[in-house]
């Protein structure tokens, strides 16, 4: 059986005891029933993982024990930043789970014309804990140990006002004349801007082509909002990020 990962927000040092939370509780434990003496990975999120022993199993806690440093690092040398329009249902946080697996960088939320989605503030704190908790179940399953940062949700015209972060900014737009094979190098960065569902209105193309952003098309079918983020970040990890 393959080596239970779990992500601990607690700092982590070879030697030392460390109590699980209660979400490595419920999967290590009530989840996957492991006894003491089970065999763990920890991770801590900022690129450090640890072979570690199960210890303790109460009914409502469990220790383990660090035993050694892991070598490895799953991070893509292609800075990936996906903006993503928010979608309805579970979409997000299909989008989410499969950009993780892909190696994105870095998840900027965006409310859009068509998304039809605007979170209150209750409602949207509730709703980042969700996509947080999306984003680390992801990277235990897929051997990331540095988690991708997940940003606040802005409105994509008030985002678009700030200066573009990294590398090459690009616009997934159907309608667009040049694809990805006919762009320059992209530096090591690329941010990609993806609509909801019904994709961007004209006026907030216009708005994100004049922010710098450059439009490509992914083929000639058109993608659904879930599809088109992934299919993006699976095609520039083939051109200059770590997929062979």
């Amino acid at each position: 059986m393959r080596v239970p990962r779990l992500y601990l927000r607690t700092p982590l040092m070879v030697g030392a005891t460390v109590a699980l939370d209660d979400n490595a509780f419920n999967h290590a434990v009530k989840v996957l029933r492991l006894k003491p003496g089970a065999a763990l990975i920890l991770f801590d999120g900022a690129g450090g993982a640890f072979a570690a022993t199960l210890m303790e199993v109460g009914k409502r806690d469990a220790w383990a024990r660090v035993d050694e440093a892991l070598p490895g690092d799953a991070e893509s040398p292609l800075r990936v930043v996906l903006a993503q329009g928010v979608s309805r249902g579970d979409k997000m946080d299909y989008t989410l789970q499969k950009a993780v697996e892909l190696g994105v960088a870095a998840v900027q939320p965006l409310f859009t014309e068509r998304g039809g989605v605007d979170l209150a503030s209750e409602r949207r704190a509730r709703k980042i804990q969700h996509w947080r908790g999306i984003i680390i179940g992801a990277c235990e399953q897929c051997g990331r140990n540095r988690l991708p940062e997940l940003r606040e949700p802005l409105p994509l015209l008030e985002w678009l006002r700030r200066p573009v972060e990294f590398g090459l900014p690009l616009l997934l737009d159907p309608m667009a004349e040049r694809g990805l094979r006919g762009l320059g190098p992209s530096g090591g960065a690329v941010t990609l801007l993806i609509g909801a569902e019904g994709g961007l209105s004209p006026a907030e193309i216009a708005q994100a082509r004049a922010a710098g952003f450059v439009g490509v098309r992914l083929g000639p079918r058109v993608l659904r909002t879930e599809t088109a983020g992934i299919a993006a970040l699976a095609a520039v990890q083939t051109l200059w990020g770590d997929w062979d």
